[in-house]
C-alpha cells in the first residue's frame, strides 16, 4: 500500500509541529524517520495514522484521501504502534492482542476460529505466548510494548505505523523485533532513536524543527554533515570489513 501526505501542517497553540511535509512511501518499503526530540516524527506518525486530520494538505492512502474514508476503513488498512501507549490495567495480554481483531468484526461477522489464530501467531511473532494469561498491569515496560506490537500485527494492516517501538526493550529484543518487522510483507514508517538501526531501512527522512530537512537511502542522508547540522554531533562513519556495514561512532560537537 502507497501512503503520501501532501503539504502537510500542524499547528496548536500558535506552536507550528509540522510545517510544509510532504512525503512518500512506497508499497512495501521500509522508511524511517529519525531527528532530534520534538522534530515532529511522533506528530507526523498520528498524522498519517489519521489520529490528527490537518488543516493544511491532506494524507493519501493509495491514491484516495484519508478525509474521504471511513475510520474503520483506516483501522482496517494501517496499525499504529505508539511509544507509549497504555490500555486497562483488568485485561489479559491475550485480550489485550486480540482488540486488533475490533476494525474486522461486526454484528454480521463475530469473532471466529480464525481470528484465534491470528491473536496467537501475532503473540508468538513478538515472543509472548507464554504470557498470554498475564495481567497487563504485571508486565515490564518492554514486555507492554512488545503486547503493542502484538496488537498491532493481529491487525493484519497494510501499513504499519511504528513510534520509536524498541525504546523499552532490552537488545535482543530490538533486534528481534525490527528483524521481524522488516519481513513483513507490508508499508512500514519507523520513527528510530538509534541511528544504527536507521542503517537497516530502504529509504530515510530526517525531521528537524517540523520540516522534512533530508530525505534519501540511507548512506545518501546519513552522512557526517547532516548529523552535525540536525543532532548538533560529530560522528566517524566506519564500514564494517567483513560484511562492509556502516558502523557510527558520535562524539559531541564543541
Amino acid at each position: 500500500m502507497r501512503l503520501a501526505a501532501e503539504r502537510i501542517d500542524w499547528t496548536i497553540h500558535g506552536h507550528k509541529l509540522l510545517d510544509d511535509v510532504s512525503l512518500v512511501v512506497e508499497p512495501g518499503e521500509t522508511f524511517g524517520l529519525i531527528g532530534p526530540n520534538g522534530s515532529g516524527k511522533t506528530t507526523l506518525l498520528r498524522v498519517l495514522a489519521g489520529l490528527r486530520k490537518p488543516k493544511i494538505g491532506r494524507v493519501l492512502v493509495d491514491g484516495l484521501p484519508m478525509n474521504r474514508m471511513r475510520r474503520r476503513d483506516i483501522a482496517q488498512s494501517i496499525s499504529f504502534v505508539e511509544q507509549q501507549a497504555e490500555t486497562l490495567d483488568r485485561i489479559e495480554v491475550r485480550e489485550a492482542v486480540a482488540l486488533g481483531r475490533t476494525p474486522f468484526l461486526s454484528p454480521l461477522r463475530s469473532w471466529s476460529d480464525q481470528d484465534d489464530a491470528i491473536v496467537s501467531q501475532a503473540l508468538d511473532d513478538v515472543g509472548m505466548h507464554h504470557l498470554a494469561g498475564r495481567l497487563w498491569h504485571t508486565l515490564s515496560g518492554g514486555e507492554r510494548q512488545r503486547v503493542h506490537i502484538a496488537r498491532a500485527l493481529a491487525q493484519q494492516p497494510r501499513v504499519l505505523l511504528l513510534d520509536e517501538p524498541t525504546n523499552h526493550l532490552d537488545i535482543r529484543h530490538q533486534l528481534s523485533i525490527l528483524q521481524l518487522v522488516r519481513q513483513l510483507p507490508v508499508t512500514v514508517v519507523i520513527a528510530l532513536h538509534d541511528l544504527n538501526q536507521a542503517m537497516d531501512c530502504d529509504r530515510i527522512g530526517v525531521m528537524d524543527a517540523g520540516r522534512l530537512v533530508d530525505i534519501g537511502t540511507p548512506r545518501q542522508v546519513l552522512t557526517a554533515e547532516r548529523l552535525r547540522r540536525t543532532f548538533g554531533v560529530h560522528v566517524d562513519i566506519l564500514d564494517d570489513p567483513i560484511d562492509h556495514s556502516r558502523i557510527m561512532r558520535f562524539r559531541n560537537a564543541v
